[in-house]
């Protein structure tokens, strides 16, 4: 449901990985979101209390069935999954060392390469793994991963896309916008800062908790226009502004500059 709300963010595929305890499970497919995990048979592959999805719009790597997220990658910890929206202005150059290096890439996605960086970051715990690999990219992304004992949410340092912290009866909820949560009742938290981390330990009894890191120093926050012009959905809060009340002040400013 959360994937139908945001729908307009993409409808070239979809995809969801979600983690049963033991084994993560992954279904990608081409289409709306209606198309195929409407399905009780898709559904039913799909077990366990926690998921990440994604919904995608091409902006890097063409349209290839192998290009759809969310990524899974079995990593010496276990189990990874990412989710990615933005665009990495650098990822051909990292793309480039990496294969130098060894690394084998399975898709065209500049998502992928936040993958091999963490897989290849020397570091242990896997929240400085994943640092590691933001301090290494630029351009714009907001990421949420899924691990067998973490959910993790990124944001770039000038917060060019936007991404929300939510919660539904004591479980943690991350999405690029508040309509998401909307739909499945959840409470809106907070947004999640430009440059933050955010990770959600979950508990052996289902229970979470939070922990922030700055890996990169935020910058005054650079929100991409085009959220309130034709990316969010109307009845979204971006960055504490209703995107409704943001377009109707738009046409007003424009009716005033263009009478």
């Amino acid at each position: 449901l959360g994937l139908h709300a945001l729908q307009h963010r993409g409808q070239e595929a979809g995809g969801i990985v979600s983690f049963d305890g033991e084994h993560f499970h992954t279904e990608r497919h081409v289409g709306l979101i209606g198309d195929t995990f409407t399905q009780r048979a898709v559904i039913d592959r799909l077990p366990g209390p926690r998921a990440i999805g994604h919904v995608r719009y091409p902006t890097h790597g063409g349209s290839l069935e192998r290009n759809i997220q969310p990524l899974f990658a079995g990593f010496s910890g276990g189990g990874f999954a990412i989710a990615h929206n933005g665009n990495l202005t650098n990822a051909e150059t990292l793309q480039d060392r990496l294969q130098r290096h060894g690394s084998i890439f399975q898709s065209t996605s500049d998502t992928e390469v936040i993958l091999h960086l963490i897989a290849t970051s020397r570091r242990e715990r896997l929240v400085d793994k994943v640092t590691d690999a933001l301090r290494e990219v630029e351009g714009a992304y907001s990421i949420v991963c899924l691990s067998g004992k973490k959910m993790i949410g990124c944001r770039d340092p000038l917060g060019v896309r936007p991404l929300v912290l939510g919660d539904l009866d004591g479980a943690a909820i991350l999405a690029s916008e508040t309509c998401a949560l909307d739909i499945i009742g959840a409470r809106f938290v907070r947004d999640v800062q430009n440059g933050e981390v955010v990770i959600c330990e979950i508990q052996a009894d289902g229970t979470y908790t939070i922990e922030s890191v700055m890996p990169k120093v935020p910058r005054p926050e650079r929100i991409c226009l085009f959220e309130y012009v034709y990316f969010a959905r109307p009845d979204s809060v971006v960055a504490g502004r209703p995107v409704y009340t943001a377009r109707k002040r738009m046409g007003i400013n424009l009716a005033r500059e263009a009478p």
